[in-house]
């Protein structure tokens, strides 16, 4: 892996950054090939993405692979987004387990087939123990799904006797929900030109800066991520408080 020049190394990055990764579909067809084609060159920016992170020194990427809105696609595409996973399970866990990743899966994962899950579950076993890099995966996910899942769980809490209901609040409801071990999300792209989240982490978007570009994700590289960085350096990260209040903690001047 080659350095990051000195210019972009600097740079003040996320300690958790999220993606939409939009975009496979249309940048297929504007080359006259059919969407499964665009798919299979995503991955190359999914790659290159997670290179990235590990040369950046970023904690926590989480990627929107497969929404619980993508099963109303045609049967052809999703069969095809599902042999993807499958192939991409089997060439690139060992890989990415040498570079120390961790992967996570996270979403209803029981809508599934029983050969993916299985596949699934052992690639989160085998990389449990690393911690150069959560790499979540969101499938059959939704922002809603998750703070519903959390409230179910929650309940679950409530009715074993290990939560008190009077006791119910941001604070006690936030363990129950994916992610919840790792940073808050502080930076989130989408790529392909939606400005739109698309029931992507609701919840943990609460205080994150949003980041839209127009660039199709297969065409997503270094320099494109480099960019998205520096925006997210150059945002005022207030949390409520005035610039003035920031300026104090940080020892920098208010913009």
């Amino acid at each position: 892996m080659n350095p990051e020049p000195a210019s972009v190394a600097c740079v003040r990055a996320p300690k958790h950054l999220a993606i939409v990764m939009d975009g496979n579909g249309r940048w297929a067809e504007r080359r006259h090939r059919p969407r499964s084609f665009g798919h299979r060159e995503g991955q190359k920016a999914l790659r290159a993405t997670v290179e990235y992170c590990l040369r950046r020194g970023i904690g926590s990427l989480t990627l929107f692979a497969f929404s619980s809105e993508n099963w109303l696609r045609p049967a052809d595409e999703v069969g095809a987004l599902m042999q993807l996973f499958l192939k991409a399970l089997d060439r690139e866990v060992d890989e990415l387990h040498g570079h120390g990743v961790r992967i996570e899966f996270i979403g209803d994962l029981s809508a599934f087939s029983t050969e993916l899950r299985e596949r699934m579950l052992r690639a989160m076993e085998k990389t449990r123990g690393n911690r150069a890099l959560f790499a979540n995966v969101a499938v059959n996910y939704g922002g809603r799904w998750d703070i519903a899942n959390a409230a179910r769980l929650a309940a679950a809490a409530i009715a074993n006797g290990e939560l008190a209901d009077a006791n119910l609040d941001e604070k006690s409801l936030a363990p129950f929900f994916a992610l919840a071990s790792q940073p808050p999300v502080d930076l989130f792209v989408r790529t392909g030109g939606e400005m739109r989240i698309s029931n992507f982490l609701l919840w943990q978007l609460a205080y994150a800066e949003l980041v839209f570009i127009d660039t199709l994700w297969p065409d997503v590289d270094a320099a494109v991520l480099d960019g998205c960085i520096e925006e997210f350096a150059r945002r005022e990260r207030r949390f409520g408080r005035t610039s003035a209040q920031v300026a104090i903690t940080t020892g920098q001047e208010p913009t």
